[in-house]
């Protein structure tokens, strides 16, 4: 037969609908229901048992055989005399769950031939529809069992109850229900909706108009809330996969009634709830939840909700990329969407069953249900969030508040006898301790004594993880933080974290272990605790006694690089303290000092190891002539002179250790300069020509250091040039003698003569290179810019040179005249104005005075025209140490602004 419809969209009026049924009904004529669809309805009185009930037309015994073919016809008029399936539901006009057949569907096919009729006995005679709870009363009449209910509150008196289509008086309120009256309505309601479902998928695969569309989708609605098996009967017939299509379609309505009727498949219904997963891809479901579009929105939340009541869903939902971000994101958006962040709150709730999920949770800023497994799950949940937290980096806004929530329980876990959770604790609590704002917290809930236990007294026989390197790394992250450890207890006894005891106990076990990871976290400790003076002393005195010294250079040779790192590390911090004994016990010690320098790789990369070991060296005491003469006899000289040559090459960009290891190279040079006295070292200066090798360092630098450094060591060759500055040795004739030449005889004649020029500061014959002369190696207008320095170790080193001239030893005039050539005065002066401290302002009023006293007229002139000299000289002479205060009255006398007496000014 065909179905058509005169109330459909232009597309819809040329579609019918062909049901073909098997042979042994498709001869029968459906008058009923025809003649139904074409009259008006008219009542009758209800039978009073069910044998009176008019008989079925007999239907087809299984709806879902029936082929249900789409087609477009070309002769919309087939359809113009048939029965409207409007017609048909407006019959059923129902206000209960089921009232759905009137509000739908009005565009849909046609489809009369295709539902059964309904009969008299279908309705109540009080509410006019089709009843769900029929029930037979005291008349022998059947009503709905709410409304023959209601019906008799009305009356007062029970005598006065009557049948209200009857009326008869009704002597008992009993009601029966009428169970084949029931039975036969809810078979039909059945056969009835199974036709509405096929219907509704045509309506989907079609398609034509939004109308349509919504119709069926609501239709469908209507029919899963009434039994949960209409739902089973919805998902096995194909309409599914129409659902998740119109999740993309255009109209905002029909994506949230696909959405609805989606969640509504699945609710209660895992087996539902499961086909829908695997038949949508969820990043099209997570693209909604960021529609803007707040209905949708919300729809896609409660679907999403649904879902992830499936226990076997939830590893889905939470593996799907992106998902628990956003919705971490929507649940702390709760001022701009509360209903929003409510749901993905449930969501995350329940995604939360699933344990994987609760780590990308943490992952991703939301710690409450790692939190919470950690501090009421089994132990055997309470091991796996103490692993996912040692695994996950936390952020900055979330590292207190872990630590106040995580470390009680955490502590529980260390001190329990089970080796794998105390494994999970010790990885949790070294990622929490390794957020420095976190060390206050866990210090107060007193993790330095247990870690202290772990380390010096615990000991668990058998247990496969080495609990003192892990005990000691989490003490080293809480020390590295900066907390104040001075008064920090580890025991019971009283014994503080600076005590002998601690320190003991630490380098007994840097002597006899063999675990470089443990050598590394105990050295880290001493580290920190050389910060404090208290525990430096004790570490010194530590050092001294024992053979501490040697177990640490040992540890120099080590193949473990990050150990030899921490190990010269250590060794620089207490170079100022120890630095003699270490110096000794390093030339005694196989291979050293040279492999401190010699490279073991040959290529130009610098590592941190090379530039650490440098520095050492140059930490130790300068004028320990044991080392100076073992790095001489090691040869090292021209492979440091080398390597500067290359950094300045190269730039220090080439490596982030480059600065560090230049300076350090650098401050070995500066070694040699202080025992010049020995004949070997004073030989390896010349023939290095280390003066040049310091002057060119003062300008072609990026380094403060290193700045600092070549005027250190050019103050030191300075000293030594009027020893070595001599007069030249000339065989004297009959005629001429050096000193009468004639006064025409000019420099260039003396040179033809081959007779040596003398250094008129030094007095005798001077170069660079032999006498370390700085006025031969123009080394003055270099040292002179860099007093313009901004730092003021720098400024010193560099008039600390500079005052090597004026020394009593030279010839003072000589050395005011030239330096008042390159205006050196003023750059003095301007030393005093920009810089306070002590020493600085000792060095330029002793340079000051010089000037004032040997230069003449013209430097004094210079002096006293400099306003804010007398300032300065003023706060000097009342503020300023002994022999600061001296020089500053010196000069306020040559100002005039003091009166003569006869005080010899301040020798430097």
């Amino acid at each position: 037969m065909e179905i058509g419809s005169s109330e459909m969209p232009q597309l819809m009026q040329n579609v019918h609908i062909e049901v073909k049924q098997p042979e042994d009904l498709r001869t029968k004529e459906l008058e009923p229901q025809m003649s139904f669809a074409k009259e008006p309805h008219k009542k009758s009185k209800m039978a009073t048992e069910s044998s009176h009930m008019p008989q079925l037309m007999p239907m087809e015994s299984d709806l879902y055989s029936v082929n249900v073919e789409v087609s477009v016809s070309t002769e919309s008029s087939q359809a113009s005399n048939m029965p409207c399936l409007n017609d048909f539901l407006k019959i059923t006009n129902q206000k209960s769950q089921n009232e759905n057949v009137n509000k739908s569907l009005p565009t849909l096919p046609q489809v009369a031939h295709y539902i059964e009729p309904m009969y008299d006995t279908f309705f109540c005679p009080l509410t006019k529809q089709i009843m769900d709870d029929p029930v037979t009363i005291e008349s022998g009449v059947t009503y709905e069992r709410k409304a023959i209910m209601e019906w008799f509150e009305t009356f007062s008196h029970l005598e006065d109850i009557i049948c209200p289509t009857t009326g008869m008086k009704l002597t008992s309120r009993v009601l029966s229900t009428n169970v084949a009256l029931k039975t036969t309505i809810e078979q039909w309601k059945d056969r009835n909706e199974a036709a509405r479902i096929k219907v509704a998928r045509v309506a989907l695969s079609l398609a034509s108009s939004d109308n349509m569309i919504l119709e069926a989708i609501t239709d469908l609605q209507h029919i899963c809330k009434r039994k949960q098996y209409n739902k089973v009967q919805v998902l096995s017939v194909g309409i599914l996969p129409l659902l998740i299509k119109l999740l993309g379609y255009k109209d905002r309505d029909v994506r949230c009634g696909a959405l609805e009727l989606l969640r509504q498949l699945a609710e209660e219904d895992n087996e539902g709830k499961e086909m829908i997963a695997n038949a949508m891809d969820l990043s099209t479901l997570l693209e909604l939840l960021s529609s803007s579009h707040q209905s949708v929105r919300h729809a896609s939340l409660l679907l999403l909700l649904e879902l992830s009541r499936g226990q076997a869903l939830r590893e889905k939902i939470g593996s799907a990329t992106g998902a628990i971000l956003i919705l971490i994101r929507i649940k702390y958006n709760h001022q701009v969407d509360p209903f929003a962040s409510q749901k993905a709150d449930e969501i995350l709730k329940n995604l939360e069953r699933f344990r994987d999920n609760i780590k990308q949770m943490a992952e991703y800023g939301f710690l409450d249900p790692l939190l919470n497994h950690l501090t009421v799950g089994s132990k055997e949940v309470q091991m796996e969030m103490a692993s996912y937290l040692g695994e996950i980096i936390l952020g900055n806004d979330s590292k207190t508040y872990v630590a106040e929530r995580a470390s009680p329980s955490l502590f529980k876990m260390v001190q329990s006898g089970n080796t794998i959770i105390r494994k999970a604790a010790f990885k949790a609590l070294a990622q929490i301790s390794s957020q420095h704002p976190n060390a206050r917290i866990l210090v107060e809930a007193g993790i330095v004594q247990i870690m202290a236990e772990e380390m010096f007294a615990r000991r668990i026989y058998d247990e496969p993880m080495n609990s003192k390197k892990e005990a000691a790394a989490i003490l080293a992250n809480i020390l590295e933080s900066g907390v104040e450890h001075d008064s920090i207890q580890v025991n019971p006894h009283g014994h503080r974290i600076s005590s002998d005891y601690v320190v003991y106990n630490i380098i007994c076990m840097l002597k006899n272990s063999t675990a470089h990871e443990l050598d590394i976290n105990l050295i880290r400790i001493l580290l920190c605790l050389t910060k404090s003076p208290k525990s430096m002393a004790t570490i010194v005195s530590v050092v001294n006694e024992t053979e501490a010294s040697y177990t640490l250079i040992e540890l120099i040779n080590t193949q473990h690089e990050q150990l030899g790192i921490a190990a010269i590390k250590l060794l620089i911090t207490l170079a100022s303290h120890v630095g003699n004994t270490l110096a000794e016990r390093l030339c005694k010690t196989r291979g050293q000092p040279e492999s401190l320098i010699e490279s073991q790789t040959e290529t130009n990369h610098i590592t941190e190891k090379q530039a650490v070991s440098a520095k050492f060296l140059a930490k130790l005491p300068q004028q320990n002539l044991t080392l100076n003469l073992a790095l001489l006899h090691k040869n090292v000289v021209p492979t440091i002179l080398q390597r500067i040559i290359l950094i300045q090459r190269s730039g220090i960009r080439t490596s982030r250790h480059a600065t560090v290891y230049l300076e350090g190279l650098v401050g070995i040079l500066v070694r040699f300069t202080t025992t010049l006295y020995e004949p070997q070292i004073l030989f390896l200066a010349k023939a290095h020509n280390l003066t040049s090798v310091f002057t060119e360092l003062l300008t072609k630098t990026s380094s403060d250091e290193v700045q600092r450094l070549s005027a250190t060591g050019l103050e030191k060759l300075s000293l030594e040039s009027i020893k070595l500055s001599k007069p030249p040795k000339i065989k004297k004739t009959k005629l001429t003698n050096l000193f009468h030449l004639p006064k025409l005889l000019s420099s260039s004649s003396l040179k033809r003569r081959k007779i040596p020029l003398l250094c008129p500061v030094h007095r005798g014959v001077c170069s660079s290179e032999t006498t370390f002369c700085l006025i031969d190696a123009n080394a003055v207008e270099r040292l002179l810019a860099c007093l313009d320095h901004e730092n003021n170790e720098v400024v010193e080193a560099s008039l600390a040179a500079i005052c090597t001239l004026l020394d009593d030893n030279v010839d003072v005039h000589m050395s005011v005249s030239l330096l008042s050539e390159v205006n050196a005065i003023q750059h003095i002066l301007n030393v005093v104005k920009e810089h306070r401290q002590e020493g600085l302002w000792q060095k330029s009023f002793w340079m000051i005075e010089k000037f004032l006293v040997k230069g003449g007229n013209k430097s004094a002139s210079d002096i006293s025209q400099d306003r804010l000299l007398p300032a300065s000289l003023v706060s000097a002479f009342h503020h300023g140490n002994g022999s600061t205060r001296q020089i500053a009255e010196n000069i306020l006398r040559h100002l005039n602004r003091m009166p003569n007496t006869s005080t010899s000014y301040y020798t430097m």
